[in-house]
């Protein structure tokens, strides 16, 4: 049995237990096996653990894993990582750094400014057509079909992981919203393992443009994700293909997420040229704590 110390941050909100809480195991990612990996990730229960690592390609390089299994890509939990990384003088001056995922080598500026904002450049966004049931979908949220919104598309959209953005009528629909998980696959024939993420137009922040909340995928073994950095960042690159329309390329968005949890989150999205997606977020500190695997 191996003892791991882990570090428990919570990302998108500098008010501990708000955002979204990610581990981060600083010292032991170079000495575990992929499997030990998963495994501290199952034991710490959150929706992803960090693992940063050496690296011959970045700066460093930072694995993510669910309860369930590696992805290639997790933006709360790079937020969670650099904070960390560099609160600790474990980046000693850098202001500007590459990081080394399954997604790609991506950039990462530091700013102070009232606090440490990171933000993260994300992979170049794809989607793809969802021809999937409405019906089964609504339902596998808790909701109505009327709920969601025909005049928009709904589409797989990835930055770095898969998920299917599904866009809603009303702002009063979330509060509805009881995610049967064990239903995505079955209704997500192009991609069964992708997770599922309801937005809208309408917030309760009125600084903030879109909301959303975000279901995983059963394969990752949690239920929702309160705030997240990635799925942020393809709505994006949503609003620039569907709706600005090519009007305005280059824009900044504030999203905001997990009011229904009680972990009110915000991610700052700038999209450049339409297709190049930054993330920036903030994090703070919440405790450490050792697991066993």
């Amino acid at each position: 049995m191996k003892r791991v110390k882990v570090y428990h941050y919570d990302a998108f909100s500098s008010i501990p237990h708000m955002g979204n809480p990610a581990g981060v195991v600083l010292l032991d990612g170079d000495d575990l096996t992929e499997e030990q990996m998963r495994q501290a990730a199952e034991a710490v229960g959150f929706n992803e653990t960090a693992f940063p690592m050496k690296s011959d390609k970045a700066d460093v390089r930072i694995r993510f894993f669910t309860p369930g299994h590696e992805i290639n890509l997790c933006g709360h939990a790079t937020m969670a990582t650099i904070y960390a990384l560099k609160t600790r003088g474990l980046l000693s001056d850098l202001a500007e750094l590459t990081i080394e995922t399954k997604a790609g080598v991506l950039p990462i500026r530091l700013a102070a400014d009232n606090g440490l904002w990171i933000t993260m450049r994300q992979a170049a966004p794809e989607f793809r057509e969802f021809a999937g049931s409405l019906h089964a979908l609504a339902h596998s949220m808790g909701i109505e079909e009327s709920d969601i919104e025909k005049e928009m598309p709904i589409v797989y959209g990835s930055t770095g992981t898969w998920t299917l953005l599904i866009p809603i009528r009303t702002l009063e629909a979330f509060s509805r919203m009881r995610p049967d998980n064990a239903l995505f696959p079955s209704i997500l024939k192009e991609m069964p393992r992708a997770s599922i993420h309801p937005f809208c137009l309408e917030t309760h922040d009125p600084s903030a443009h879109m909301h959303a909340r975000h279901f995983s995928s059963p394969y990752s073994g949690t239920i929702e994700d309160p705030v997240t950095g990635t799925a942020s960042g393809v709505m994006g690159a949503y609003y620039a293909k569907y709706l600005s329309k090519g009007s305005d390329s280059s824009f900044d968005l504030l999203i905001e997420q997990g009011q229904e949890l009680g972990r009110d989150g915000r991610v700052r999205v700038r999209v450049t040229n339409g297709d190049v997606i930054e993330v920036t977020g903030n994090a703070v500190f919440v405790n450490e704590f050792e697991i066993s695997i």
